[in-house]
């Protein structure tokens, strides 16, 4: 029943989730929360995985909550769920695109999905950052201690490389090592 509920949770996901990965994000928390899979914390630590390995972010996600929750069975059943709804969708879409492309319809469809889905990713990067910057709360004490500017430095210098269009490999690679070495340094 466990995994049912996991293919079943993973399709849902996938169905009624728009924009890529870090749309999901808020939508595979509030489902990992929900059902008990997943803490905050946890989730934050996936994403960070998620995002470092090679794939798509929603589909690495799935496949380490379905690992966590029905081990390697439970990793494919979730990856399946997640991923079947864009598969059939692009599959539809694909073979009527041509008829429908200069639809007034199609064309408001899309308007009104755009913006939805850069506040579901705004939601998802305000969510990742509470838990990453703040896990007890806003306390005086979280500007105090040397992880909070440690993790500000890294997030700023990462922006920046960002917005200079530095390489993606690069960023990734700089930010395992900045954190592994603050880790170590500061106990963190």
């Amino acid at each position: 029943m466990a995994l049912i509920e996991l293919f079943l949770t993973f399709l849902k996901i996938g169905a009624f989730t728009f924009g890529g990965g870090y749309a999901m994000i808020a939508m595979i928390q509030a489902e990992a929360e929900r059902h008990g899979w997943l803490t905050q914390e946890e989730l934050v630590d996936f994403v960070a995985l998620s995002e470092s390995t090679p794939g798509p972010l929603a589909v690495n996600m799935a496949t380490f909550v379905g690992l966590r929750t029905g081990g390697v069975f439970g990793a494919a059943i979730a990856t399946v769920g997640i991923v079947l709804p864009s598969f059939i969708i692009i599959l539809i879409v694909a073979k009527c695109f041509e008829a429908y492309k200069n639809s007034k319809a199609v064309g408001g469809i899309m308007a009104g999905l755009k913006p939805a889905v850069v506040g579901m990713i705004g939601a998802a990067v305000i969510s990742v950052a509470r838990t990453v910057f703040f896990p007890a709360g806003i306390t005086a004490a979280v500007f105090g201690s040397a992880g909070f500017w440690v993790f500000l430095g890294l997030f700023a210098v990462t922006a920046v490389m960002a917005f200079r269009k530095v390489h993606p490999i690069v960023i990734i690679l700089l930010s395992a090592a900045i954190g592994i070495g603050a880790g170590y340094g500061l106990g963190l």
